[in-house]
């Protein structure tokens, strides 16, 4: 259940589940629920089979990196940007200065890379179930029911239906959860902050928290 995010985290993911479905002989099955889209739906990949809701929200088989950018407003606040590098293109898509038609040139070429890898492994996983369909790679996104069209999904339910209509109604699903630990934080515990710090650190989550917002609003959620 996800919109996306890291490819190489995606990868990582991925690379797991495969090896350890080698390592134990299971079969993987996988089971999306709100979103399964861009990076989601490269971990989703790592099914031997892929199930989704009739509404679930599969694909976006694509690359995409977004961010903000303050020239302007740095003007405006009086405040001067002070960067001092050694390599010509260290503060390559600097948020606080114009945009370069070069830097964005060489990040496309980079965004290109990344999706034929994306492109490679929907091709390796889905072999003989996609669809011959030009805009499977193009970043569109579908509900479930077209993503089974396409060849995206191999069918239409959900988890707990799903595995009882395989393994009988006495099945149980067990939920994995993180650890926690005396105080209820997740383990491994969070890192400290200094006090230097803080403030950069509560803008810099102000904006990863509207991003993350922004990625799941796409899907209309």
């Amino acid at each position: 259940n996800s919109p996306g995010g890291s490819p190489v985290q995606s990868r990582l993911i991925f690379t797991r589940i495969r090896e350890l479905a080698r390592e134990k002989q299971k079969k993987v099955l996988v089971f999306v629920e709100d979103v399964a889209a861009s990076g989601g739906y490269m971990i989703a990949l790592a099914g031997d089979e892929i199930i989704a809701d009739a509404t679930s929200i599969v694909g976006s088989i694509g690359v995409v990196s977004g961010g903000f950018g303050f020239p302007e407003l740095l003007k405006k606040i009086g405040v001067e940007r002070r960067v001092y590098t050694a390599g010509e293109n260290k503060v390559i898509l600097d948020p606080f200065q114009p945009e370069k038609e070069k830097d964005i040139e060489y990040l496309k070429s980079l965004q290109l890379e990344i999706h034929q890898v994306f492109i490679s492994m929907v091709r390796e996983r889905r072999a003989g179930k996609l669809r011959d369909d030009a805009t499977v790679f193009s970043g569109l996104f579908w509900s479930g029911t077209r993503g089974l069209e396409l060849g995206l999904i191999d069918g239409l339910g959900d988890m707990r239906q799903e595995l009882k209509r395989r393994y009988g109604q006495k099945t149980k699903l067990e939920l994995v959860t993180a650890g926690r630990g005396l105080f209820g934080r997740r383990i491994p515990g969070v890192s400290p902050v200094s006090l230097e710090g803080a403030a950069s650190g509560l803008a810099t989550g102000l904006v990863e928290a509207a991003e993350e917002r922004a990625s799941w609003s796409r899907f209309g959620l």
